[in-house]
């Protein structure tokens, strides 16, 4: 009897794997080059800050790759949707590595100048704005529907793994290899990704109607979003909570760093604590069962996130509090980001996934840079001067403690209110929606 029901278990692990083979290949050797990807990008940046000692020069890298995500996210779907998903990946992974090539080239002749880098990284970010609808569906198009919540704690598990080793190792190639080995990596990655995409990978043909223009396409995602009133809102709903966390990802050095208790090396595990939350959930997210109402799944672990993350690190003064913080608040991330996958997935028709994702993209993300801006701006020249001029009260002084940080715990502490009022109301408004899984 045991015999049979191990066989049995056999049959079905190897029918899923059968089943999910084209994922596993994908997924793994694109998370490589991603990997491989952020190893450059991170090394580009110890780089440029060794050649201008300028950290806003070396924030600009960041937004040069990330401007054209936000702007051209909606008209890069549409394009996406007209064209075969396996030939653009191939052409904008092909594109990105030749931006690469010359990095190196340029790097090696001596001739490396700072706006080479923000050129380079604005095309490279462009490219990544057509890879990336084009990849989520051809994700859809290889994975059978009862494998989307697995598969997307799987993807949730690569992405915290390259958030955790990619300044581990960009630092100690960069440091013995300099960064012709850090590049000739990234360049060894993805002939390893484009190598499987192109020989071993089977996607699905799935391609619009080219006669149709780009900007009608794009009108076509914006007003399927106008027509389904659940997904639009659960997009809102997701640009709240990223306006939160990217001002809280701009306030935690100031919080961290001034503090007698932490430093440069506390804010690096405090930091890190995030990627392994991320690993832990990723891994609850792919075993557990399809819950009852995906919809409150999403609002209710960013609701206990925010509401809890923000007001510990607030109120400690401990390292350890803080690492514990960060864990409660990316720990319910992926589980999240594997129930908001699924509704997309299933909801969105295959053939208008690409442009919708891509308004998704530019509705969702553009809250990033202006949380980061805001939140900077907050403790700068909000939190700090009022701290410094009304610290002294003994309730200020027992809540957010004194000298310079006290700012960012302050802010800490908005935040941790604005994160609840958002889930709340917003939180409210999903509730009326019902969503009916196949």
């Amino acid at each position: 009897m045991n015999s049979k029901i191990k066989n049995i278990f056999k049959n079905i692990e190897k029918s899923e794997l059968s089943e999910l083979r084209d994922f596993l290949i994908l997924w793994s050797t694109q998370s490589v080059s991603q990997l491989g990807s952020s190893i450059t990008a991170f090394a580009l940046t110890l780089w440029l800050y060794e050649k201008t000692g300028s950290s806003l020069g070396t924030a600009a890298l960041t937004i040069c790759s990330y401007a054209p995500y936000v702007l051209m996210s909606i008209f890069a779907g549409a394009l996406t949707d007209r064209f075969d998903k396996k030939k653009t990946m191939l052409g904008c992974d092909l594109f990105a590595a030749v931006c690469t090539v010359i990095v190196f080239v340029l790097f090696r002749a001596n001739c490396l100048a700072v706006w080479h880098l923000y050129v380079l990284n604005a095309v490279s970010g462009l490219m990544n704005t057509v890879q990336q609808p084009a990849s989520e569906v051809a994700m859809t198009l290889i994975i059978s529907e009862k494998h989307y919540q697995k598969t997307s704690g799987l993807r949730s598990l690569s992405r915290s793994l390259i958030s955790i080793l990619n300044p581990l190792i960009a630092t100690a190639l960069y440091s013995f290899a300099g960064l012709n080995g850090v590049i000739a990596a990234d360049l060894g990655s993805f002939i390893v990704a484009f190598a499987a995409l192109l020989f071993f990978i089977r996607i699905p043909e799935s391609r619009g109607d080219k006669s149709v223009s780009v900007i009608h396409l794009a009108k076509e995602g914006l007003m399927f979003l106008k027509e389904n009133p659940m997904i639009m809102m659960l997009i809102l709903f997701m640009s709240g909570v990223n306006l939160v966390a990217s001002a809280f990802d701009a306030a935690l050095p100031g919080y961290v760093l001034p503090n007698r208790k932490g430093g440069t090396a506390v804010l690096g595990i405090v930091t890190s604590c995030s990627g392994i939350a991320m690993i832990i959930g990723s891994l609850i997210a792919s075993v557990l069962p399809k819950p009852k109402d995906r919809v409150k799944v999403v609002y209710l672990t960013m609701l206990f996130s925010l509401g809890t993350e923000n007001f510990l690190l607030a109120f400690s003064r401990e390292p350890v509090l803080w690492c514990i913080g960060q864990i409660i608040g990316w720990v319910l991330v992926p589980i999240m980001s594997a129930n908001l996958d699924v509704i997309l997935r299933t909801v969105i028709p295959v053939e208008l996934q690409g442009r919708v994702y891509a308004c998704r993209n530019t509705l969702q993300f553009f809250t990033i840079p202006i949380g980061l801006f805001l939140g900077g701006f907050m403790v700068d020249h909000v939190c700090e001067p009022f701290m410094k001029e009304y610290g002294d009260s003994l309730i200020l002084k027992t809540l957010f403690g004194v000298g310079k940080g006290s700012g960012a715990a302050l802010m800490m502490f908005l935040l941790g209110v604005s994160g609840s009022l958002i889930c709340i109301i917003l939180g409210r408004k999903l509730k009326k929606y019902q969503y009916r899984e196949k």
